[in-house]
């Protein structure tokens, strides 16, 4: 069974966009694209993305991601499902609703979510990497 993990807004757009990441994460993406782990990327990070490349905020965009996810099939998109919902609003620790729906798939799927926003690192129901 490979080890599953999620990925946050931030790590992702470090990847698309080669710029450093911690050594455990970078190698986290490189078993992935090796075929030796899963990574899911949730449709809100798709919709995140798609915001801060339309304001300019970064160089990737929606269709690098989806191009990314095509190359590389244990990275997959995951969807907000009723299911991802409720993991959510399980969560009482983490205010913003983004990063709140980004745990809760982490929770859904019991993977650890690869993140160094410092609100979800010390939320006490989701288990991040980073550092």
């Amino acid at each position: 069974m490979k080890n599953k993990y999620i990925a946050d807004t931030m790590a992702l757009i470090l990847r698309l966009e080669n710029r450093k990441l911690p050594e455990k994460i970078e190698k986290i993406f490189t078993l992935t694209e090796r075929n030796e782990a899963e990574i899911y990327i949730p449709a809100i990070v798709l919709a995140e993305i798609g915001y801060l490349a339309e304001k300019h905020k970064i160089e990737t965009n929606i269709e690098e991601v989806i191009i990314y996810c095509q190359n590389h099939k244990s990275i997959q998109q995951k969807e907000i499902t009723f299911k991802t919902i409720e993991s959510t609003f399980k969560i009482n620790d983490i205010p913003e609703l983004h990063d709140r729906i980004i745990s809760g798939s982490s929770v859904e799927l019991n993977a650890s979510l690869l993140t160094n926003d410092p609100v979800i690192e010390n939320s006490d129901s989701v288990k991040t990497i980073w550092k």
